[in-house]
């Protein structure tokens, strides 16, 4: 790293954190040559490849004005995108790849979007899915309400009673199996 006072080729690290967020790790430095001390930030590259081939540093801000417009004239809030475009950057981040494809990106998008907005959910999948016709709205609509009624009868059942008959010492699940004989 050269010193950006006097253009030295060396530093020597006197102190590193990492950031708040995790994301990257702050760096104190001091030039061996003139003795000043300035402050650097590493971050990890993360690259996306493009359909066409061109890839492009990651952008959380590209992440969250390609949200903006799907959820244009809904009730959702500059934080509320903050904080999806800062899940999706951790999800990315999370898989341990340098490289991503825009389609991973859209999916990483597509699960956060669906729990802050349907509406706005339904727009960018439409765009992302490239839907074609109306049954392709139908079946996503479809979806969604297959997993809202999903949702309510979990919701409805606290004791989890209908995640299955085995739970509790009530009988069968905890009654021994009966051993076959093979001779």
């Amino acid at each position: 790293m050269h010193c950006p006072f006097c253009r030295h080729p060396d530093s020597r690290v006197v102190d590193s954190r990492t950031t708040d967020d995790g994301t990257s790790i702050r760096r104190r430095r001091q030039c061996p040559g003139c003795s000043r001390r300035f402050t650097t930030v590493e971050t990890c590259s993360l690259m996306v490849v493009k359909r066409s081939g061109v890839t492009e540093p990651f952008s959380r801000t590209k992440i969250i004005n390609g949200v903006r417009k799907a959820c244009q004239g809904r009730p959702v809030t500059e934080d509320a995108l903050a904080q999806l475009g800062q899940r999706v950057e951790e999800a990315v981040r999370a898989t341990g790849s340098a490289e991503l494809t825009t389609h991973d990106v859209g999916l990483a998008i597509l699960g956060p979007l669906q729990e802050l907005d349907l509406v706005a959910y339904l727009r960018f999948a439409s765009v992302y899915r490239a839907f074609d016709s109306l049954e392709d709205f139908e079946a996503a609509i479809a979806e969604l309400r297959k997993q809202q009624q999903e949702r309510l009868v979990v919701d409805d059942d606290p004791d989890g009673a209908c995640q299955g008959a085995d739970r509790g010492s009530s009988g069968a699940a905890d009654a021994p199996v009966p051993a076959t004989a093979t001779d």
